[in-house]
């Protein structure tokens, strides 16, 4: 956990460096290299200013949007309004992120964050070298069509590669793909307890039972349904395996 916060922390923000205290407000010193260092001071307030960005970043740049919106749809299919409840599916698709996002951390953390600690490399480096493998894992589940539609909005020219695609660009084309899939997925989900509840509903109507309500007929076969298929293990198996890194 702390590792993810290292990242997320150094990929926001330019200005968090971890230099030897200094007594001045301001004082920037140049590494060999080229690269800048801020003193304690402005780290702090740097540290404090993108720790209020971690959870946008957290859902923005991460398989989370699309986890949470496959979970929140499922409920609603299968007609339990209230279970599992909002806290059980927001910490189910955290820790599921944390799993699909390993790779991308572990890459991050191994290339940007350490050799920065260890004072191998300047914060510019470090933070390309911490935004590298989360650009990589976003082109890959972005679509090109999201990619062109806010690139002609913003008056880009055409990218030749997808390393000229920058973060201002990628950030909303993602998120829109994200949303894309994660309504595609639910869809597919939604099918077969729509049928259960077209079946329960019709058979209903026919023996004349007009003020008995359906959905709650039909829950209990919808539950059944999901357990007998193993619906848990194969919905989350079905999530981690969409997102191709």
């Amino acid at each position: 956990m702390m590792r993810c916060l290292l990242l997320l922390t150094l990929l926001c923000s330019p200005l968090i460096a971890f230099a030897e205290p200094g007594i001045p407000a301001l004082t920037i010193t140049t590494a060999e290299d080229g690269g800048q260092n801020y003193t304690v001071t402005l780290q702090i307030l740097a540290l404090m200013t993108v720790l209020t960005l971690l959870p946008a970043a957290l859902m923005m740049m991460t398989s989370f949007t699309r986890i949470i919106i496959v979970l929140s749809i499922l409920r609603q299919a299968m007609g339990v309004q209230s279970t599992p409840s909002n806290q059980v599916l927001i910490g189910l698709s955290l820790f599921l992120t944390f799993f699909i996002m390993h790779p991308v951390f572990d890459n991050a953390y191994q290339n940007g964050v350490q050799p920065y600690m260890d004072g191998e490399i300047s914060v510019t480096k470090a933070i390309e070298s911490v935004s590298d493998p989360f650009k990589e894992f976003m082109l890959a589940q972005t679509r090109e069509s999201d990619l062109e539609l806010f690139a002609s909005i913003a008056g880009h020219q055409q990218l030749e590669s997808s390393q000229d695609v920058p973060f201002s660009l990628l950030l909303p084309a993602f998120v829109t793909s994200e949303l894309k899939t994660a309504f595609q997925i639910g869809f597919l989900i939604f099918i077969p307890f729509l049928i259960i509840d077209l079946v329960v509903a019709s058979v209903l109507m026919a023996m004349g039972m007009m003020m008995l309500s359906p959905m709650l007929i039909s829950l209990p076969f919808k539950l059944m349904l999901f357990v007998l298929i193993d619906g848990w293990a194969l919905l989350m198996g079905t999530l981690a395996s969409s997102f191709y890194i």
